[in-house]
């Protein structure tokens, strides 16, 4: 996906597989979603995988600072580092981001009402350059 391999993806996480591409202040998504059918008939969300570029991501703390502002976080959210083989990121409960090259983020969002902390480090270890 967008120069990305997934190499792990939940046992649980749904079979309804979705590609979308979008741009948010200057910054370029590219989106792979897995969604489950509820009980109820709707869908929810188990996996988003989101490849990042843009100008504007010229460290791990510029793209810490970018997922803030696109997921609107309070001015006290404090993610904890997290590496992810060679390259620096954050997580937070259900979210893991790192800086894969000047300018190329890659962020993994799993629903932590169905998935735990150790599903969260697989899936984001999984995610890896295709060269």
């Amino acid at each position: 996906m967008d120069g990305f391999v997934v190499g792990y993806v939940p046992h649980r996480a749904g079979d309804l597989v979705s590609d979308f591409a979008t741009e948010w202040e200057g910054v370029g998504f590219k989106s792979r979603v897995w969604e489950h059918r509820t009980s109820e008939g709707g869908y929810r969300v188990d996996l988003k995988l989101n490849v990042l570029r843009g100008e504007r991501l010229t460290s791990v703390e510029a793209l810490r600072d970018f997922i803030a502002d696109y997921e609107e976080k309070e001015p006290d959210w404090d993610p904890r580092p997290f590496l992810n083989g060679p390259w620096h990121g954050y997580r937070t409960e259900g979210l893991a981001f790192w800086l894969v090259d000047d300018g190329v983020g890659v962020s993994v969002r799993l629903d932590p009402r169905r998935f735990d902390d150790r599903e969260l480090t697989l899936t984001a270890h999984g995610v890896r350059p295709e060269n």
